[in-house]
């Protein structure tokens, strides 16, 4: 047998990080079931691992959701319009059942729509889903019960992507599992997560997320090619990528990650586009056609101006300030004094679409939440952003109830709605200025203040720089250097702590 002297010492894996011991929102909050985890808590030593407790907690969540609608599954939906406003309980689901045809089956892209809209105006996977969900909807009984399972049988599958979301976070930060339960607990994820189909492409890119944390650059590529043929936002992950990997020199790995996209992409739009053109392009006529609409600060400068701009300036002004904020966002990427996280950089660029944008539907708040989890998990400001979030919510809802109402008294005026859009926006823009402090003073970034680098950034993780700008041009600050530096912003419990652990290491 081998001497103890000849045995290779067990590498001294990292304590998971415990939110009740790190962060002061988190403790607080923990007092609801018991306080904060004990220093003598058997961690891994049960079947309730973090990834499980933060996969039922979204799951029940969403069925809080769930129950949330019930005003509108009984009579909202069908009985009055403004019922399903007055109760915050809208959802397009039911409505575009028969109304995009699904009713009666016809088929999305090679069928034509009566009325207006001739076709279906979403992206092909998309497509494919409402598509599966109306085959799996029972089509006995009038109308209004087979938009009642139609919504239910669809409500099934988001919840399932709901579950593969809240994971994906949870395993993308391999130290920082107990993040997942900031999407699990957010409460605009669980009120918006019904009205559209919008959970499908989340789900696909929080997926995508987690594979290139891993190394997985193809799959991660794969994944986003789905995720965008579902969706445009996830496309634009690709920009901060090209700029980490510029300045880290990973070139191969973008190429495998654009590549694995590129293809993901056409598998599932090129036999729509050779067969159904007309249809395929609907949902990108669709979206440079449409006016100002709900949720944007266009509408508030449409809606207090007596010469609004036409959708083609819109289009135009909104595109050329986008392009602003993505340069911006490479520039800082560059000049950095430490190479940003992949995670911060993903939030910032699907922030700064959506502020920008001309539509900022309530439902876009679920595009950002597993982003702005793995950007900046830290329960103080994300429960201020879903505080602004949950206002708008029922600031939308209210307005259209105001609008819709033969008795205004039950809604909001316009003037209310401007406020809650310019809470929403606010509250929007307090968190991407919180992540670019972060970029700007790594040491303030929760993530790094245990010593990590960037653990969703697979490649980029602990990576050398190759290019950088301005001052970051210096010799890049590494983990280990970084680490050694390293001040806990938690209490000073904690720091004495640290440092009297150092001195049990290193004496003899």
């Amino acid at each position: 047998m081998p001497s103890a002297e000849s045995t290779p010492a067990r590498v001294h894996e990292p304590e998971p990080v415990q939110p009740t011991r790190h962060d002061k929102v988190a403790a607080a909050g923990s007092e609801l079931i018991g306080g904060p985890l004990g220093r003598r808590a058997l961690l891994g030593m049960s079947w309730w691992t973090p990834v499980r407790v933060v996969a039922l907690v979204a799951i029940g969540m969403f069925a809080l959701g769930m129950i949330q609608k019930l005003p509108c599954y009984d009579s909202g939906w069908f009985f009055g319009a403004s019922t399903q406003y007055t109760h915050a309980c809208y959802s397009d689901i039911p409505h575009l059942y028969q109304g995009r045809g699904f009713a009666d089956g016809l088929v999305p892209y090679f069928d034509k729509l009566p009325g207006d809209m001739d076709y279906l105006e979403y992206p092909v996977l998309t497509g494919v889903f409402m598509q599966v969900a109306a085959w799996l909807t029972p089509g006995s009984g009038s109308i209004q019960h087979q938009e009642q399972w139609y919504w239910m049988v669809n409500a099934g599958m988001l919840m399932a992507c709901a579950a593969v979301i809240a994971v994906c976070v949870s395993r993308t930060h391999a130290r920082r599992p107990w993040d997942g339960l900031l999407v699990a607990l957010a409460p605009a994820f669980a009120l918006t997560a019904t009205i559209n189909w919008d959970l499908l492409a989340v789900a696909l890119t929080a997926a995508a997320m987690m594979m290139w944390s891993r190394g997985r650059s193809l799959a991660f590529g794969v994944l986003l090619g789905l995720a965008t043929a579902a969706k445009l936002y996830p496309v634009f992950l690709l920009g901060p990528l090209f700029v980490l990997c510029w300045r880290a020199g990973k070139w191969r790995d973008y190429g495998k990650a654009i590549g694995g996209a590129a293809v993901a992409w056409l598998v599932v739009n090129l036999p729509v586009m050779l067969f159904a053109f007309e249809g395929w392009s609907k949902f990108y006529r669709f979206s440079q056609e449409r006016g100002v609409d709900f949720g944007s600060f266009w509408l508030i400068l449409a809606q207090n101006s007596s010469d609004p701009l036409a959708t083609d300036s819109v289009n135009t002004l909104a595109t050329l300030l986008v392009v602003v904020c993505f340069a911006g966002i490479a520039w800082l990427t560059l000049t950095a004094p430490r190479r940003p996280r992949f995670a911060q950089l993903a939030f910032l660029v699907v922030a700064a679409f959506i502020v920008t944008n001309k539509v900022y539907s309530p439902q876009y708040v679920l595009w950002l939440v597993p982003l702005a989890v793995l950007a900046r998990p830290k329960w103080r400001d994300f429960l201020i952003w879903q505080a602004c979030e949950v206002a708008y919510f029922l600031g939308i809802w209210l307005y259209l109830a105001y609008t819709t109402s033969r008795d205004a008294h039950k809604g909001l005026p316009t003037d209310g709605y401007h406020w809650a859009i310019g809470v929403h926006l606010v509250g929007t823009l307090y968190l991407c200025a919180v992540v670019v402090r972060d970029i700007l003073m790594p040491e303030r970034d929760v993530v790094r203040q245990n010593g990590d680098d960037d653990p969703s950034g697979g490649v980029l993780d602990g990576a050398e720089d190759v290019f950088v700008l301005g001052a970051a041009a210096h010799p890049p600050r590494h983990a280990s250097d970084f680490e050694a530096r390293q001040v806990d912003w938690g209490t000073q419990d904690e720091v004495e702590w640290g440092s009297s652990r150092d001195a049990v290491e290193g004496s003899p």
